[in-house]
């Protein structure tokens, strides 16, 4: 979040890439049967040599790693860290050609462009080859805290256009307060996430693609309590990018939404406040057989109508028999505790400010990013005429929210949601299929002088194929946006 977007950050496969460019995120590719997730695990733990070195670990000369550049003998360097890949290029989900790209050199760089809250240290200890014999180790390291509360000598007192943010504190016999001054407007959603651990202090303030991070160190010791005020705030980046910081929320309840769905209820710990933005996702990260397991989650409000604020994080989430997630999830009791890092993401609100007509697409769990920003369309912008939503899902008791989705359309005129079914039931009379290019021409509309903005969220080929339906109707990248599915 502290790293300043380059042109190619993130990477155009990037899983982390939903900006106005359109893409569709990381390309993913169909697996083989018996090369998911899972089966990695089992295979990288069955004993068999997966270095082809016999358990021996060397010092690899940069003229080593070069030779070993192709399909069938691949060998990559992560901070320092040699590892042969060649036994993982079947199970990447992002097929071969992405391993492909750092084949035979140091492929950091990549690997955070795309993977930096993957623990590859975890997932490929048994391909670990050795180190580089003269290594550059990159390591994104934040800076320590400082020990007081004076803003760093360092930061000149901005001139009149200095847009860079600047921040101040002041006590009073009870509390401690810091102001973060800025010149921007922030959504009603918040853009703040703190955290008081340890007798440090850790904030940070998120605005699209960019951060402001204060961190100390506290003197003395204050009690675990932190609030926090929207007030007009000011973006600004720090070029490093740093390990998400995950903290340990407590699993408050479970609330069933259908058959497979479920919102996770996650109550952060005290001394931690975070606004998580809307269009923003956190990860969860598990141990799956010894090996650890993060995924993107997009948090959601309470309810679609009428949901007051709420500290607590809510996340739906889909759970597959046999999935290696979330099954972990499933099997969570009330109180058991599960990591959670801080807000990611790259979708920004700027380019809905002149926005008129919101077109949202979402199949099945890809609706999480669209329920706040439906609130957000209807209760913050004004300038937005309408906002449609088509949801498609495979069977009627799939749908999520039906009835707040109903009850929300029936109150507001500025709200439409239409919903697809691919394996319809006999009594089904709404629309059926798989998107296409009529049903786009029949659901989308562009009136005289609109300005109209299109999201997409869900599994992998239907964004894509949505992306390129959009396209072939004459929508540019900088009218699209696709959440990672």
């Amino acid at each position: 979040m502290l790293n300043v977007p380059s042109p190619s950050f993130p990477a155009a496969r990037s899983q982390q890439r939903v900006a106005a460019s359109g893409q569709s995120g990381r390309n993913k590719v169909a697996l083989k049967p018996g090369h998911s997730l899972m089966d990695w695990i089992r295979f990288s733990k069955s004993a068999t040599d997966l270095t082809g070195l016999r358990g021996r670990l060397i010092e690899v000369t940069q003229e080593e790693l070069q030779r070993h550049n192709t399909r069938n003998d691949c060998w990559t360097c992560i901070r320092g860290m040699v590892y042969n890949v060649t036994p993982y290029m079947d199970y990447h989900p992002g097929g071969e050609e992405e391993l492909m790209k750092a084949a035979g050199i140091d492929g950091t760089d990549l690997f955070d462009q795309v993977h930096r809250w993957v623990n590859y240290e975890s997932m490929l200890k048994e391909c670990l080859v050795g180190r580089m014999a003269t290594a550059v180790i990159k390591a994104a390291v934040p800076s320590s805290p400082q020990s007081s509360l004076a803003p760093p000598m360092s930061m000149a007192a901005p001139t009149e256009k200095d847009s860079r943010p600047r921040y101040d504190w002041f006590q009073t016999d009870a509390t401690v307060n810091l102001v973060v001054y800025a010149k921007r407007k922030i959504p009603s959603s918040g853009c703040t996430t703190v955290d008081l651990e340890g007798g440090a202090l850790r904030l940070e303030v998120v605005l699209g693609n960019m951060s402001y991070m204060i961190h100390l160190r506290l003197a003395d010791d204050v009690e675990g309590n932190v609030a926090g005020k929207k007030t007009s705030l000011e973006t600004c980046c720090r070029l490093l990018l740093p390990a998400l910081h995950y903290r340990d929320c407590v699993l408050v309840s479970k609330t069933e939404v259908n058959h497979n769905t479920h919102v996770f209820r996650l109550q952060l710990p005290r001394g931690t406040v975070m606004h998580v933005p809307v269009g923003k996702h956190v990860y969860l990260k598990a141990l799956a057989q010894g090996t650890e397991v993060v995924r993107p989650y997009t948090p959601v409000d309470q309810s679609l109508v009428g949901a007051p604020q709420d500290p607590d994080l809510y996340l739906m989430i889909k759970v597959y028999p046999d999935g290696v997630f979330t099954s972990h999830l499933s099997s969570l009791h009330v109180g058991d505790c599960l990591p959670v890092s801080g807000p990611e993401g790259t979708f920004s609100l700027r380019p809905l400010r002149d926005v008129t007509d919101l077109y949202l697409f979402a199949a099945g769990t890809g609706f999480t990013p669209m329920a706040r920003l439906i609130q957000l369309a209807l209760q913050d912008m004004d300038a937005i005429r309408k906002t449609k939503l088509l949801f498609l899902n495979r069977r009627e008791e799939d749908i999520l929210w039906r009835r707040q989705l109903d009850e929300l359309a029936a109150h507001s005129d500025r709200f439409q949601v239409d919903y697809v079914l691919s394996d319809p039931c006999e009594g089904w009379t709404g629309r059926t299929g798989r998107v296409d290019e009529s049903m786009l021409q029949d659901f989308l509309t562009r009136p005289h002088g609109s300005k109209c903005y299109v999201c997409v969220c869900g599994p992998a080929a239907f964004t894509e194929l949505t992306m390129g339906l959009l396209k072939q109707q004459g929508f540019s990248e900088e009218e699209l946006h696709a959440f990672q599915g």
